[in-house]
């Protein structure tokens, strides 16, 4: 029998729906039933690529009997984290205040007032390695609901009280300065590991945000060290295992060190924050390397997660069957020395096993490897290796596929639609600009739709219930500013000028300091905000710096004071936590930069368009267009003439401008190019 979540639009609400537990979506009426029963609500957060989300939820809300305790003490509600950030973010908060640790599986008992007053994550069925099982958790809670009442409202009062007397501190007055980025740099070069590349420990996570800003203060002051840090932690994670050897495309993150086994589940966000990135390295360096896996990655999003619809699907998952049918991470991308021969015969599995790192012991689990570019192998046949990785992917999509979260996020479409348009457009590939419009076009049409309003997710065209929140008006308007640069055409910047109107009136609070869901949205027990960068630009900086272009492209004074005041935030954190506001310091570097206002009088795809748009300057604005109509397209083509009848660029900043040119070279050197 299926439970009120087989209407849900998110693929891991819809895996719950013939779960014996009687779940709830998170709405008001759940809440209304825990008080007309007198019981707590068990609130359960996950998402569906989560691999130990699934594991909980074999052992536990399948089984009859747990499910039958649950349904009689508790009201249950089911969230998916990634339709529902603003839940997952109020209470992840509780999680980690209480327990010093957060992650997914979350599982949360509040009071019907939604107040938490206990926390734990994944909990096993039996008691193990010190750690209760969750009918004794369970059983616990409704003791003390029933026989100690006070104190768990004591404990719930105290609780919100703590989160919400967390006011954010502000970095004072003004924008990060030369000194803030400074530090900042000095903070990423302490935790950069010179042996492996990328910062930090296990588990290691591709940093993209922090590779954006290096690859900006680069740019803009020739620090040869931040260019290095850059390049040697995209080299080795284009050669680990972490990327995707055969297909293209990134992992969430490295269980090692060393990039060599990955968390297998591949999200949209990280691959469209890493094409763009390694898009980035290749305008900054020439490397063929990162041509190569910008073009494959965008390649890889194009042909895996792009939906029926022209969007782009969230996530695929870690877990597949493998050989005897079992369930199990990785299975469907590791490889053993018997399967290379099984497809390529003794010698061409040979060249392959030493070229991809397989060893007889294995780097993974069961003997088995996963695929890299140990760079050990001595020189490669370059043609012999494009022709096994050929046959190996053909026997590798023979194999049982990873499931897919259909769900369309507007923030990480938002991210794909701008790695997709400059990736298409730095290499010719007018497909890839085609099908960042048509995710861009389906963002406009469903999830803006008829209410003027972002909507967070879609599925299968039909918008879901939730409320935009201030990462999908930030990621969606860079996206529609990345396309209206690459593509000359002046709607998307007023799509983007549109989201951003409403960042200033329902997201925006005292001082600069941001919100991440609106002044109308439901409210929760606190109101979150969180302006530092995790897997994705926080809200907080997206916004700054789609504002800060749009202001550019504008000279709207109220966007760029708004962007300016958001920054402060990156001045206070900035030098303490770097590799945890990249994207923040990234826009930093855009203002310290101007960032510069180009405008080209010429033909979109013309020559002087394409230098304007493989300029390195950071956070450099561009418009192209020519005729009398194109400053109707973009302010900053009105009143920029032809010189000499030729197409001409302008290069403005901090309200003054260079003389016009028609040389490109000439642009180039302007634009740090």
């Amino acid at each position: 029998m299926a439970n009120r979540l087989a209407q849900a639009t998110s693929p891991y609400l819809l895996q719950h729906a013939d779960n014996p537990v009687d779940w709830w979506p998170w709405a008001p009426e759940a809440f209304e039933e825990a008080r007309r029963r007198d019981v707590p609500v068990l609130l359960s957060v996950g998402y569906s690529a989560c691999h130990w989300c699934h594991v909980m939820a074999h052992e536990s809300f399948e089984d009859d009997g747990t499910a039958a305790y649950l349904n009689a003490h508790f009201v249950p509600v089911k969230v998916d984290r990634e339709e529902r950030p603003d839940v997952d973010a109020v209470y992840m908060e509780a999680v980690q205040a209480a327990t010093g640790h957060g992650g997914w599986p979350m599982t949360v008992f509040l009071t019907p007032d939604a107040e938490p007053f206990y926390f734990g994550t994944y909990f096993p069925p039996e008691p193990r390695h010190g750690s209760p099982s969750f009918q004794q958790v369970m059983e616990g809670v409704t003791t003390a609901w029933a026989d100690r009442r006070e104190e768990v409202a004591e404990v719930a009062g105290r609780i919100v009280a703590d989160l919400a007397g967390r006011s954010l501190v502000h970095g004072g007055d003004g924008v990060p300065g030369e000194s803030e980025v400074a530090q900042a740099l000095l903070g990423l070069t302490r935790e950069y590991d010179e042996q492996h590349g990328g910062f930090g420990g296990a588990p290691k996570f591709p940093p993209a945000m922090v590779v954006e800003f290096l690859l900006r203060h680069h740019a803009r002051t020739g620090a040869e060290g931040a260019l290095q840090m850059a390049a040697d932690t995209c080299t080795a994670m284009a050669r680990g295992g972490i990327y995707d050897q055969l297909g293209g495309g990134f992992a969430r993150y490295s269980v090692d060190r060393e990039w060599i086994v990955p968390h297998f589940e591949k999200m949209l966000y990280d691959n469209a924050l890493l094409c763009r990135v390694y898009a980035h390295l290749w305008r900054a360096t020439g490397s063929d390397e990162a041509r190569r896996i910008a073009l494959e990655t965008a390649d890889f999003m194009v042909r895996e997660l792009r939906t029926a619809e022209g969007g782009f699907a969230s996530a695929l998952d870690a877990d597949s069957e493998d050989a005897e049918g079992r369930h199990v991470e990785g299975a469907y991308y590791v490889w053993t020395p018997e399967q290379l021969r099984d497809v390529l015969g003794e010698d061409d599995a040979a060249f392959a096993a030493a070229c991809f790192g397989v060893t007889e012991e294995g780097t993974f689990e069961e003997g088995a490897s996963v695929l890299r570019l140990p760079g050990d192998a001595g020189p490669v046949d370059a043609a012999r290796v494009a022709g096994v990785r050929a046959r190996l992917l053909a026997a590798r999509d023979e194999r049982p596929h990873p499931g897919r979260d259909d769900k369309v996020v507007a923030a990480w479409n938002g991210l794909a639609i701008a790695a997709l348009a400059e990736t298409g457009a730095y290499f010719d590939r007018p497909d890839l600009v085609e099908r960042a419009t048509e995710a861009a076009d389906l963002l406009v049409r469903v999830h803006l739709g008829e209410v003027a309003r972002l909507t967070r997710t879609s599925k299968d065209g039909r918008a879901g219930d939730n409320a935009g929140v201030l990462e999908d008006y930030g990621d969606v308007a860079e996206g529609f500013l990345a396309l209206a640069a690459v593509t000359g055409e002046g709607a998307w910047l007023e799509f983007a000028g549109f989201l951003l109107d409403i960042v200033l009136e329902q997201f925006t609070g005292e001082g600069g300091q941001l919100f991440d869901t609106a002044h109308d949205a439901e409210r929760l027990i606190r109101r979150p905000q969180d302006p530092t960068d995790s897997a994705t630009p926080s809200g907080w900086t997206a916004a700054a710096g789609a504002l800060l272009s749009y202001a550019a492209y504008t000279g709207s004074e109220p966007h760029r004071t708004a962007a300016e005041g958001a920054l402060g935030v990156v001045k206070a954190l900035g030098p303490r936590v770097p590799r945890f506001v990249g994207w923040g310091l990234a826009v930093a570097e855009a203002l310290l930069d101007g960032p510069r206002e180009v405008a080209v009088a010429g033909p979109v795809g013309g020559e002087l368009h394409r230098t304007a748009l493989l300029g390195r300057a950071p956070g450099a604005v561009v418009a192209a267009g020519e005729g009398p109509g194109a400053g109707a397209e973009f302010p900053l083509l009105v009143d920029r003439p032809l010189v000499g009848g030729e197409p001409t660029a302008y290069v403005c900043r901090h309200f003054a401008c260079d003389a016009p040119t028609t040389d490109a070279g000439e642009l180039a050197g302007k634009l740090g190019g």
